[in-house]
């Protein structure tokens, strides 16, 4: 096959299997995906050995955009804004999304996955590291911390996304509210570390 076939192809796989992730989760099949990208499931196979390399580099690609958001805003002359705008963009992400959630506890392991999540947390923590600095953020908010409330608001307001399914925003804003340092309270527990990810991804 021709080297320009065998790109558009590829394309045309990822695309499609990004559009079934995202609509219909991870239990979407090989057969659904090489259906909609209008090619033979062998061809999905010629350029991924598994579902599971497919999901993964879909994932990557997800992660990688959403961490340049991040790291896009960090120019940004308003850090509480800045923030804002990187927690709606993954909130809003992931409220159109239903595999990315579930991608992300189930490719932790994998280490490209790893390495584009750190890239991310990164991106989340240099975001929460000006606001922190410039009082807009309660002291004890992280990166990690940010990058996990991402996925709330979607979760919250779930059960009836259907119905409304823009009423993630709603939590979103609430959820926000919470990270003002006017709304501090004392933890009960600590922040989640880069080891408590990588021993949630090996179990």
């Amino acid at each position: 096959m021709p080297r320009a076939d065998a790109a558009r192809n590829r394309t045309l796989v990822i695309d499609a299997a990004s559009a079934e992730l995202a609509e219909h989760g991870l239990d979407v099949s090989i057969a659904r995906i090489a259906a909609r990208a209008g090619v033979a499931k062998g061809t999905v196979f010629n350029h991924f050995a598994s579902k599971e390399e497919l999901v993964a580099a879909i994932f990557c690609e997800k992660l990688a955009a959403l961490a340049a958001t991040g790291e896009s805003l960090l120019s940004h002359p308003d850090p509480l804004d800045a923030l804002f705008q990187f927690v709606t963009a993954g909130a809003e992400f992931q409220a159109n999304d239903r595999s990315f959630c579930e991608a992300a506890t189930a490719s932790r392991a994998d280490p490209a996955i790893r390495a584009v999540s750190d890239r991310l947390t990164g991106a989340a923590e240099a975001l929460a590291d000006r606001a922190r600095k410039a009082g807009v953020l309660r002291s004890d908010v992280t990166g990690h911390d940010v990058v996990l409330l991402l996925s709330a608001p979607a979760q919250a307001a779930a059960p009836l996304a259907g119905a409304r399914p823009d009423l993630w925003r709603r939590y979103l804003h609430l959820i926000f509210d919470g990270l003002r340092p006017e709304a501090e309270h004392r933890l009960p527990v600590a922040a989640p570390t880069n080891e408590d990810f990588t021993t949630a991804a090996t179990r």
